[in-house]
């Protein structure tokens, strides 16, 4: 179910990831490691109190150590003020126009949604590919944001049970134990 995003816009969105980012063979992609779920969470970051902006630490949980990445922190003003000119744009509101108006990512993923329509998601492979090469600045906007949800820590919502890691066989996090002298030096 998606945080911010509508269903329609969901969908559209996770089929734009699924081609941007296929599974290719065992090895999964944008869709199987949940970075609509990243995006939509970082779209829908100020619906949470405190926002899904900077998860906490210094340790994930994930190796030893306590689940810490799950507690997010609190933003100070100015923090507050530039992620939500980024994320919510500036609204014709002074204080986040101080360079201009600002687009933020909530009506970019909109409107760019918008354009490809609900019905993105029955084309063939080659149509959506089409469709997609007719909107470069909305693929640059995703695919930037597809990276962050395959292989960004899972508590902001994509690289679900690290599969993303796990499909360029990366260990993750390994705080606190660390990595020992032979994984460093090794081959």
């Amino acid at each position: 179910m998606p945080v911010w995003l509508t269903d329609q816009e969901y969908r559209v969105l996770e089929s734009v990831c699924a081609r941007l980012v296929p599974a290719i063979g065992a090895r999964p992609g944008a869709r199987e490691v949940g970075a609509a779920d990243y995006i939509d969470r970082l779209l829908g970051a100020f619906l949470f109190d405190p926002p899904l902006i900077w998860a906490g630490g210094p340790t994930s949980g994930r190796a030893g150590g306590e689940a810490a990445f799950g507690r997010f922190h609190r933003l100070t003003r100015l923090d507050e003020l530039a992620w939500r000119t980024r994320i919510e744009g500036s609204r014709g509101i002074p204080e986040r126009e101080f360079n201009g108006p600002v687009a933020g990512l909530q009506q970019r993923y909109r409107e760019g949604l918008a354009e490809l329509g609900p019905g993105f998601c029955d084309l063939p492979p080659e149509e959506q590919d089409a469709a997609l090469r007719g909107l470069p600045e909305l693929v640059d906007l995703v695919y930037g944001h597809v990276c962050e949800g395959m292989y960004g820590a899972p508590e902001y919502g994509g690289n679900r049970d690290g599969a993303g890691w796990a499909g360029i066989g990366f260990a993750g996090d390994v705080q606190p134990r660390g990595w020992t002298d032979a994984e460093v030096s090794g081959p």
